[in-house]
């Protein structure tokens, strides 16, 4: 009871905090940003995929990584129709890209709108990590990921459904067309090279799949005590990431499309900065704060234990 009164009252504090701050102007895009959105996973995977028949396979999985960062941005801003496009647009972009991370984003969209409905709440799976230490929310990536298809295919419309199980299918086809061509290699090299580039990208993105847990629930949301998510500051960072660590600023305003979160996050800082100071990546602060803690902890032990061991030091310290 009283944890539901506490959320209760960090809501209501949150909402009243953003009623004084402008965002309605942010929700338009120019037709220069909605073809960027639409086209910018696409470069990088085409570039990650001519590495690898290389056989480059370290640059290969840099641009697999900003393939993947900029895919997942564009999937996130397709949940909350957010990309500029219309819904069949938007429906195709989510099949397509579904089966090219390798995960039925439709699936995994309705566990989406529940962890806005209910963020951090019991219903929420997907936010769930964020309530765990961070090497369990590390080892839990893949399990999560079931749970989540599993609790997105009882949340779906059936149309949402049927659509979750064409992409399982369209993800089955590929990764058994890939084993197919790996275990019976057919003597054409156009084919061997394609076969070799499949197996890269679907091992790469399983990998990225699991990693999801511990970058993008765990680290935006766990102990976020003021608000529902944490956000980042560092320029690089969120040019990296293609302003997906902008996390508050989409809980707070999830129409606002990434493209317009930096302006969003500026608003925010000036009207409601208690809302903002939870940040993705520690800060110099944080970090001393962190060694001092544990060296202060180390060093009572010893001395602790330097009493136990000395009873006359103990009685006449």
């Amino acid at each position: 009871m009283k944890a539901n009164n506490a959320q209760a009252n960090k809501n209501t504090a949150i909402k009243n905090a953003i009623n004084v701050v402008k965002w309605q102007d942010l929700r338009s895009l120019t037709r220069g940003q909605i073809a960027y959105n639409v086209i910018l996973p696409y470069p990088f995977l085409l570039l990650s995929w001519w590495f690898a028949s290389q056989s480059w396979y370290v640059l290969a999985c840099g641009a697999s990584y900003l393939f993947f960062a900029a895919a997942f941005r564009q999937a996130h801003d397709g949940y909350h129709h957010s990309l500029g496009t219309g819904k069949r647009t938007t429906t195709g972009i989510l099949l397509l890209l579904s089966v090219l991370l390798i995960t039925s984003l439709h699936s995994i969209r309705a566990t989406h709108m529940e962890h806005h409905r209910n963020p951090l709440g019991d219903s929420d799976i997907e936010g769930s990590l964020a309530k765990v230490s961070w090497w369990q929310a590390m080892l839990g990536g893949v399990t999560y990921r079931l749970s989540i298809y599993r609790q997105g295919l009882r949340l779906s419309s059936r149309r949402n459904q049927r659509i979750a199980y064409l992409e399982f299918g369209l993800i089955a086809l590929v990764i058994a067309t890939a084993l197919v061509l790996s275990v019976f290699p057919i003597a054409v090299p156009a084919i061997a090279m394609s076969a070799q580039v499949f197996m890269y990208h679907i091992l790469t993105m399983m990998l990225a799949n699991a990693s999801v847990g511990i970058i993008a629930v765990w680290g935006v949301h766990h102990d976020c005590d003021e608000t529902v998510a944490r956000t980042e500051r560092n320029l690089l960072v969120n040019f990296l990431t293609f302003n997906l660590l902008y996390h508050v600023e989409h809980h707070l305003f999830p129409a606002v499309p990434s493209n317009h979160l930096p302006q969003l996050s500026k608003r925010l800082d000036a009207e409601v900065p208690h809302l903002t100071e939870a940040r993705v990546l520690p800060t110099m602060a944080n970090v001393v704060d962190f060694i001092n803690h544990h060296w202060h902890k180390i060093k009572a032990k010893y001395q602790s234990n330097n009493d136990s061991d000395c009873p006359i030091r103990k009685r006449f310290a």
